[in-house]
C-alpha cells in the first residue's frame, strides 16, 4: 500500500475508535497478539514435524505410499 500516508492512518485509527469504543480496544490487541503467536507457534510445530522435501523418502509401509496406491486403484481394499 504506497499511498498510505500518516492522514490515513489517523482516519483508519479514528474509524476504529468509534466503531469498537475505546475501553475495548485493549482488549481487542490482547486478542490479536495471542492469536498471532498460536498461529506462530502452530507453524513451528508444523514445519518441525513435516519431512524435509530435499530427498526425503517414503518407504513401502507409510501410510502417505498407501493412500497414494488407494487413490488410484479403485479396486483395492482398505
Amino acid at each position: 500500500m504506497p499511498g498510505l500516508t500518516g492522514w490515513h492512518a489517523l482516519v483508519l485509527l479514528v474509524i476504529v475508535v468509534l466503531l469498537f469504543g475505546a475501553a475495548k480496544l485493549p482488549g481487542l490487541a490482547k486478542s490479536v497478539g495471542q492469536s498471532m503467536k498460536i498461529f506462530k507457534n502452530e507453524v513451528k510445530a508444523e514445519e518441525k514435524t513435516t519431512p524435509a522435501a530435499d530427498g526425503a523418502q517414503l518407504n513401502q509401509t507409510s501410510p502417505e505410499v498407501h493412500a497414494q496406491t488407494d487413490s488410484t486403484n479403485p479396486s483395492a481394499k482398505p
